[in-house]
Parts: structure tokens; sequence; C-alpha cells
């Protein structure tokens, strides 16, 4: 499992679709498994799984964003997890890397 968390200032909706648009445009095998809204007055939340294909390790890999949003000011949470064939312990984690440096390069050529 890989981890990236991120703060920044952007419109909700805008950074939200930018992402899941890149994600899937990122990969041949990217797709969109399922989502998750919800909003309290100005405060909302997105989570978004997707899954991939891992050639380097023979399997599916998943990604996990959560957007927190209050205003202009926005939290980013992504968790990857999968690609390990071992029974006892993570073997092979380029997969779930590979797919998280996707989000963190998005992310960092973000221009809200």
């Amino acid at each position: 499992m890989a981890k990236y968390e991120r703060r920044l200032t952007g419109n909700f909706d805008h950074f939200l679709h930018y992402l899941h648009d890149g994600i899937l445009g990122g990969s041949a095998s990217a797709s969109y498994e399922d989502g998750s809204d919800w909003q309290t007055g100005d405060l909302r939340c997105a989570v978004r799984v997707f899954e991939r294909y891992s050639w380097v390790g023979s399997n599916r890999v998943s990604l996990n964003l959560t957007l927190v949003g209050q205003g202009d000011t926005l939290f980013l949470s992504a968790i990857t997890s999968g690609g390990s064939q071992a029974v006892f312990w993570k073997l092979n984690t380029v997969g779930e890397e590979s797919f998280l440096e996707k989000v963190e390069k998005l992310v960092d050529d973000y221009q809200g």
C-alpha cells in the first residue's frame, strides 16, 4: 500500500473531474469502479475508486481517491493497494507506486 496526501487550492468540481479524466486517460487498462459524494453546507467529500492492470505484477491495482473541499480549500488523499502476489507479505509494489505517481504528477501539473 502506498499513500499520497496534499492540501491545495482550487475549484472542487474542476479538480475532481481533472483527476478522473487524467487517471482514466493515463492508462489503457484504467477503469472507474465506483464513487460516493457527500455534502453538508459548503463542506464536500468525494470518494473515487479506480483500478488498472499492472504489467509488472500481472495483476490489478486499485486506487482510492478521497477529496475534501470547503470553499477553495482542498485536501486530497490517494491510497493504492493490490499488486502483490505474496501470501504473507507484500512483494513487488511497483504497480501501486506507479499508479500513485500518476496522481502525484496530475496534482503537480494542476493549474486550478
